[in-house]
């Protein structure tokens, strides 16, 4: 007895997976780029700073606790089969029951937001040498992913979209994309100033300007006094930003007096004798050179025609080689067609002796026969 229900025939997951890449590839080739999948090894989804503060940001909030523990499955056996970040957008497909289509919109963060976090950043001394090392400290590093008003986004910033029949909010599918976010982020940490569509290099141009510099070492040293700090680090200052007050003068040249005063000192005859001195020694080094060089050149002249005859020697050797070795093909096989070809006379004749003492043999069974 049927209830009017109608079940699909069940697809192996396997099958299934294999569908959503083949998708997948025809996108990221629509798109000029490479298909990037959710690889993800042993349970954990999450091994460095940036991800695992990415999917503690997520499972803090109560509105995604429902629906995280079925994306997680999904995302550590690899459903996710293509995930791309842009600004303020994330992209993916997902291998489910059937291949599913993700739209993940993020709200571009605010400039006053950005603005405190390079200020805050860039405000102590011990983030500041970080910055300009290029590395980012701890307290930087938790400044960026604080929950209030860090990089990460909270519910209300985050548009989602699914092609899956579920109509829930958060669907496994989108929960396994959320996650995917935090192993890319394992691997790209960059990625997450690009979904809120902000310039993480802002960080150091906002350490070396200088009122930060003039801030955070107190007055300007002589060291960095007249050195181009935007060439340095590679990036573009906003002088206009900084306090006219700690602005860095150009470095003043040292006059030559001293100099002038020792060449006074020692007079025309000491210049005269070094003259004479730097002339002999040239005189002597053109003069080694010209007894050095002829021979020089005859013996490499000699080197490369004894070596031009050892090549051609080796490929005259291979050559004849290689011809003995054809003519010794071509005789065994002339060998081998003697030896299959047989006249054929002697076949027919054969035969008709075959048969004539076929028949004789016959005729004799028969007259024996009562």
């Amino acid at each position: 007895m049927s209830w009017g229900y109608e079940y699909r025939e069940y697809v192996p997951v396997g099958v299934r997976k294999a569908q959503a890449t083949r998708i997948a590839i025809e996108h990221a080739e629509q798109q000029r780029r490479a298909v990037q999948p959710v690889a993800i090894k042993g349970k954990k989804i999450a091994t460095t700073f940036w991800g695992k503060a990415w999917c503690d940001h997520l499972e803090s909030y109560s509105d995604y606790a429902n629906r995280l523990p079925r994306g997680r499955t999904y995302a550590r056996n690899g459903s996710v089969v293509d995930l791309d970040i842009s600004a303020g957008c994330v992209k993916a497909i997902v291998a489910g029951s059937d291949v599913y289509e993700i739209d993940i919109q993020i709200d571009r963060l605010k400039a006053a937001d950005w603005r405190k976090i390079r200020n805050d950043c860039s405000a102590s001394i011990d983030s500041l040498l970080d910055l300009l090392g290029g590395r980012f400290s701890d307290g930087v590093m938790t400044r960026l992913t604080r929950r209030p008003d860090g990089l990460f986004p909270s519910p209300k910033e985050i548009s989602m979209e699914c092609s899956c029949p579920d109509w829930a909010g958060l669907c496994k599918h989108l929960a396994a994309v959320l996650y995917g976010v935090g192993a890319h982020l394992d691997k790209r940490p960059e990625l997450l100033f690009l979904l809120r569509d902000v310039d993480h290099t802002q960080l150091v141009t906002e350490a070396v300007s200088e009122g930060n510099l003039s801030t955070a070492f107190g007055e300007p040293s002589a060291a960095l006094a007249g050195e181009d700090l935007g060439a340095m680090f590679g990036i573009d200052l906003d002088v206009s930003a900084a306090d006219p007050g700690s602005a860095v003068g150009p470095k003043k040249r040292r006059s030559p007096v001293k100099k002038k005063a020792a060449n006074k000192k020692a007079g025309p005859k000491a210049s005269a004798g070094k003259t004479v001195k730097k002339k002999a020694a040239r005189k002597k080094a053109a003069s080694k050179k010209a007894t050095t060089t002829p021979a020089r050149a005859k013996e490499s002249v000699g080197k490369k025609v004894v070596r031009k005859k050892a090549a051609r020697k080796k490929v005259a050797e291979k050559q004849a080689v290689k011809k003995s070795a054809v003519s010794k093909k071509v005789a065994k096989k002339a060998v081998k067609r003697k030896a299959v070809k047989k006249p054929t006379g002697s076949k027919a004749v054969r035969k008709k002796a075959a048969r004539s003492s076929a028949t004789k043999k016959k005729a004799v069974a028969r007259k024996k026969k009562p």
